[in-house]
């Protein structure tokens, strides 16, 4: 926690010098900004998370970098990651029977998006904005007792939406709330897993996001 609490302290301070220099080089045009993230998302393979985790909504926490052009444009590259641990099932006939071994599944997304930002006349501190782009998602999933070709780690690409707004509480900082939709088709579904019994094979979904901005 110490070495991570370092990291992120390294990462505000490059990115307050990278944001001055930027403004006093570029006139403001050119603004580097970090940002941490917290989500909840809604999966769309509902039913295979109801039946390990209990519960199809789980969070995820993240951070990244974010660049602005002439406070307009903006392009980012974030991560996050989603870890919890579970127990294994069996579905018959669409029934659910846990069968009490330890399950644990891990999701880490790569995420590049691009985006437009906007600026109504009547609200001065607020911008709300549209994005899209491309991510890399890595899932991972290992059971006690499970044979090595159980256990789970794949990765895919997949698409994502994004729209929200940013509110400016102060010169350098900065809160956004915004709806993400993601797309990763294939990642799931494979023989023999909970997915493939209820026929899921995106692991993307509908997430709510809330995000702390550092830069101007």
């Amino acid at each position: 926690m110490r070495e991570a609490g370092r990291i992120i302290q390294r990462l505000l301070c490059a990115a307050l010098m990278l944001s001055a220099a930027a403004s006093a080089h570029a006139q403001d045009r050119v603004s580097l900004r970090v940002f941490g993230e917290a989500s909840a998302q809604r999966f769309s393979a509902a039913h295979s998370f109801d039946a390990t985790f209990g519960q199809s909504v789980e969070p995820f926490f993240g951070g990244g970098l974010q660049a602005t052009f002439r406070d307009r444009f903006f392009a980012e590259l974030g991560a996050s990651r989603f870890t919890k641990a579970g127990d294994r099932v069996f579905v018959n006939n669409g029934q659910v029977y846990h069968l009490g071994i330890p399950l644990s599944a891990t999701i880490t997304p790569l995420e590049l998006t691009g985006g437009y930002r906007f600026h109504p006349r009547r609200l001065r501190r607020v911008a709300p904005y549209l994005g899209a782009g491309v991510g890399w998602y890595r899932y991972e999933q290992t059971s006690a007792f499970a044979d090595p070709s159980e256990n789970v780690d794949t990765r895919k690409n997949g698409f994502l939406a994004v729209g929200g707004a940013e509110f400016r509480v102060h010169r350098w900082i900065a809160l956004t709330g915004d709806v993400a939709y993601t797309h990763i088709p294939g990642i799931l579904g494979q023989d023999p897993s909970v997915s493939h019994e209820f026929g899921e094979t995106d692991l993307g979904g509908l997430a709510g996001r809330f995000r702390i901005v550092v830069g101007k």
